[in-house]
C-alpha cells in the first residue's frame, strides 16, 4: 500500500480558500464516501482507505491505495468544492509515503499549527479518524498509521517542552481584546458557540474576571452547562442580534456554513453602541462574522489568519525544543516504514511457509512408507534430510544456471546471503 496526503494549510493557501474546502461535522461522512466511492472506481476496485481531517486552518486527506492517489484526491476535491484544479494545485501540497507520513506526525504533534505546539489539532485528528472508522473508510494501514502518529505526539508533548508557554488561539483573543480596552474588568464580553474552542476562551477570558460574560449558543442546554462553569449569562442565538450591542468583546466560533454576524447587524450594533469600540474576533472557518464588518469604524474585527503573528513570536521561544521534536519523528517515521515493508512481505512469508509445509508433509509422508517396508531407519532419515536439502535448493542452483551473464553476479550475490550466511541455529557458532 502507498500512502499519501493533499490539502491546504494556514501556510499555503489564503483564508477565503480555506473556507470553501472546509467540511462541516454533518458532510464529513457524506465527503468520505463520496471520496472512497469515486477512488474506487478509478482504481478499478481495488481497496483504498481514506480519512479527512477539516479544521480552521486546514482541510487535510489522508489515503493508502495501491497506486500513487494524489492525481485523484486533487481532482475529486476540486470538483466537490467548485474549485479549478489548477488553483487548488498551487496552493496545496501532495505527500506521498514518507512524506505523508511525517506531515502527518508533524500536524499531531502541534509542529504544522499556526499556534507551534497548540493541542487542540490532536483532539480534532483523533475526531476525523474516529469518523472515518465510523463511515467505514479507514482501513489496517492507514489505522495503524494514525495510532502511531497518536503515539508519537504523545511522547513529543511528554519529552520536550514544545507545548511550553503556548499562546493558544484563545489567549490570543484575549491578548487582542486587551490591546484595545485598558482594563476587561470593565468589559462586556459575548462568547458565540459552545465548542471546545469557545470552551478555552471563556476559561481565558474568566480570568480576568470582565464586568460581564454571556455564551449564545444554538441550543440553549449546551451553553447553560459551560455558562455555568464560567460563571456566565446563557443566551439563545436567536436573541443574539438584539443584545449585539451590549457587549465590548465578541468572540465567535461555531461550525455554520454561513456568517452569523452579517454587516447589516454589525451596522446597527455601531449605531447603538454610539462609536464605542468593539472587538470582534471570528475564530470560526468557514467565517462566522462577515468580513465587510472590518470596514466600519470603531470595529477591531480579526480573523484565524490575523492571529498569525501574534503566536508565531510566542513561538520563537520554543525554537529550541522544535529540534528535539523533529528528531523524535523522524525516528518514528522510519520505524512505521520498516512495519510497513514487513507487512508487505506478509504474503511472500506465508507463502513460503506453505511450501514449506508441503515439501515436509510429503518427504515425511515417504519416509513413514519406507519405513513400513521395513527400510533402515538411518538410511530412511538420511534420504529424507537429502531430499528436503534438494527441494530448498533446486531453484538457486536453477538461477545461476539459467541467468543471463549480466545478472549473474547479482543472483550468485543473493544466493549466497540466502543460503551461505552463518546464523544461529544451524549448527555454527555463534
Amino acid at each position: 500500500m502507498l500512502l499519501a496526503a493533499v490539502g491546504v494549510n494556514h501556510q499555503t493557501a489564503p483564508l477565503d480558500l480555506r473556507e470553501r474546502l472546509a467540511f462541516s461535522a454533518e458532510g464529513l461522512k457524506e465527503g468520505l464516501r463520496a471520496l472512497r466511492d469515486t477512488l474506487h472506481t478509478r482504481t478499478g476496485g481495488n481497496a483504498v482507505e481514506t480519512a479527512i481531517l477539516s479544521t480552521c486552518n486546514r482541510t487535510e486527506i489522508y489515503c493508502a491505495a495501491q497506486a500513487d492517489p494524489r492525481e485523484a484526491l486533487v481532482n475529486w476535491l476540486a470538483n466537490s468544492r467548485e474549485l479549478r484544479e489548477v488553483d487548488l494545485m498551487q496552493h496545496s501540497y501532495r505527500l506521498v509515503h514518507e512524506g505523508a507520513v511525517r506531515h502527518a506526525f508533524r500536524v499531531a504533534s502541534g509542529l504544522d499549527s499556526m499556534v507551534l505546539g497548540e493541542p487542540q489539532i490532536l483532539g480534532q485528528m483523533k475526531d476525523a479518524v474516529r469518523t472515518a472508522s465510523d463511515t467505514g473508510t479507514l482501513g489496517g494501514t492507514l489505522g495503524q498509521m494514525f495510532q502511531r502518529t497518536f503515539a508519537v505526539a504523545k511522547e513529543v508533548r511528554s519529552t520536550t517542552e514544545i507545548g511550553a508557554h503556548s499562546v493558544s488561539m484563545a489567549a490570543a483573543s484575549v491578548k487582542l481584546a486587551e490591546a484595545v480596552f485598558e482594563s476587561l474588568a470593565d468589559c462586556r464580553v459575548l462568547l458565540i458557540g459552545a465548542g471546545d474552542m469557545v470552551e478555552l476562551v471563556a476559561a481565558h477570558f474568566a480570568s480576568r474576571r470582565p464586568r460581564h460574560m454571556a455564551i449564545a449558543n444554538r441550543t440553549l442546554e449546551r451553553g447553560a452547562r459551560l455558562a455555568q462553569q464560567v460563571g456566565a449569562e446563557a443566551m439563545r442565538l436567536a436573541d443574539m442580534p438584539q443584545r449585539l450591542a451590549e457587549f465590548d468583546i465578541v468572540v465567535s466560533s461555531t461550525a455554520s456554513t454561513l456568517p452569523i454576524i452579517g454587516l447589516g447587524a454589525a451596522e446597527r450594533m455601531v449605531r447603538q453602541r454610539r462609536h464605542k469600540p468593539v472587538v470582534m474576533v471570528d475564530l470560526a472557518v468557514p467565517r462566522d462574522i462577515e468580513p465587510e464588518v472590518s470596514q466600519l469604524p470603531d470595529v477591531y474585527l480579526y480573523s484565524v489568519d490575523d492571529l498569525t503573528e501574534l503566536v508565531r513570536n510566542n513561538g520563537e521561544k520554543r525554537q529550541a525544543a522544535v529540534h528535539q521534536a523533529e528528531s523524535i519523528i523522524e525516528s518514528r517515521v522510519q520505524g512505521f516504514l520498516q512495519w510497513m515493508d514487513d507487512r508487505e512481505q506478509v504474503p511472500l512469508i506465508r507463502q513460503l511457509q506453505e511450501q514449506s509445509r508441503n515439501w515436509q508433509q510429503a518427504e515425511v509422508e515417504r519416509a513413514r512408507r519406507a519405513l513400513a517396508r521395513g527400510d533402515s531407519p538411518d538410511a530412511v532419515m538420511e534420504l529424507l534430510a537429502r531430499n528436503l536439502s534438494q527441494k530448498f535448493l533446486h531453484n538457486a542452483f536453477a538461477a545461476m544456471h539459467q541467468t543471463d551473464p549480466q545478472h549473474r553476479d547479482q543472483v550468485t550475490r543473493a544466493v549466497q546471503r540466502l543460503f551461505l550466511t552463518p546464523h544461529r541455529g544451524c549448527g555454527h557458532n555463534s
